[in-house]
């Protein structure tokens, strides 16, 4: 019964404290959104994306690491956040990410560990530490097409 009754306040806790985390981030998101168009934060970035249903074009602040072919984004709110259903429904969308646009493709949702190896050392600790279980993992299009077009060739 009292393993019970902490679990219910532990669940409790970690429900105001998101509830906490999701109002600043709302009320900071215009500060977050100016200062990541910048490129002067590398792990900050924009990405821009079509509602799915409003069509109605967005630019939200996010985390970004980048990959050989691509970048791996952060989901701290999860995968149902509207701007990872949106770059999934449409395929893609656009990065503004040290001072360039970048178009995405390829989104796909990935774990922890596929996401680890964009971190460096000294950061995956703290990504571990944070708790983040879910990634958006994307492709540059220019990478893709590229690649696209080498398939089916020989040397």
């Amino acid at each position: 019964m009292i393993e019970s009754y902490q679990r219910e306040q532990m669940l409790e806790a970690s429900s105001m404290e998101k509830n906490l985390i999701m109002r600043i981030a709302h009320a900071t998101g215009p500060i977050a959104l100016r200062v990541a168009e910048t490129g002067l934060i590398p792990i900050w970035a924009v990405v821009r994306h079509r509602g799915r249903r409003s069509g109605k074009l967005y630019s939200t602040p996010i985390a970004i690491r980048p990959t050989p072919n691509g970048f791996v984004l952060p989901l701290p709110w999860g995968e149902g956040t509207d701007w990872c259903r949106n770059l999934r429904a449409a395929g893609g969308g656009v990065v503004r990410w040290g001072g360039a646009e970048i178009e995405i493709t390829s989104p796909e949702i990935i774990d922890m560990a596929d996401a680890l190896s964009a971190f460096d050392a000294l950061m995956r600790p703290i990504v571990k530490r944070i708790g983040i279980k879910k990634f958006l993992r994307v492709r540059r299009a220019t990478v893709a097409k590229d690649i696209g077009s080498l398939v089916g060739r020989t040397a």
